[in-house]
């Protein structure tokens, strides 16, 4: 057994002396320049394929999309020019019918007032030929009634007078008194 855990024992110590006695790869003199060399072809053959083929992909890439950021932004400036003008002309249309509005309200106003002033002067007419009708009329019934006051007052007065004395008055004499009177 002890031959087996030092021959065991032996070997492993073996290995670990010969990990611990060599250097890194990368560090080691021998392999120096055949890594160099292989980096250098690496990078050569990454960089002609970058430059060839990645880069001039990304850059029509790159190309296409400002153009179509270019080509979009300019027509949404022609969306908008032609959305101010559309505001514009709309603009200029609702001015003008508020005008024409305006206009046929003014013309209707002056139509109406015309209307109403013809009217209101044929109901003066009617109403001072009523009037001079009505004061004819007062005038004949006036006449008619002072007719009859006169006759009234003179009967009424020659009644007095005769009851008062007792004699009939002169019908002359009763009609100049009754004139007085109602003249004065």
């Amino acid at each position: 057994m002890a031959d087996s855990h030092g021959g065991a024992n032996g070997t492993t110590a073996h290995t670990e002396a010969d990990a611990h006695g060599r250097a890194f790869p990368p560090f080691q003199k021998e392999t120096f320049a055949s890594q160099l060399l292989s980096l250098l072809i690496a990078f050569v053959a990454l960089y002609l394929i970058v430059s060839r083929i990645a880069l001039p992909r990304v850059g029509s890439l790159l190309d296409a999309r400002q153009n179509a950021i270019d080509s979009d932004l300019a027509e949404a400036q022609k969306l908008r020019d032609d959305s101010s003008e559309a505001l514009k002309a709309y603009e200029n249309e609702l001015a003008a019918a508020r005008s024409r509005a305006q206009a046929i309200g003014n013309e209707t106003r002056e139509k109406l007032n015309a209307a109403s002033e013809a009217e209101r002067k044929r109901l003066e007419e009617r109403l001072s030929l009523k009037l001079a009708e009505a004061e004819k009329s007062i005038a004949s019934t006036r006449a008619n009634a002072m007719r009859n006051v006169r006759g009234i007052a003179a009967e009424a007065a020659s009644a007095i007078v005769q009851r008062l004395t007792g004699v009939a008055p002169d019908g002359k004499s009763v009609d100049s008194a009754v004139d007085a009177s109602l003249k004065g």
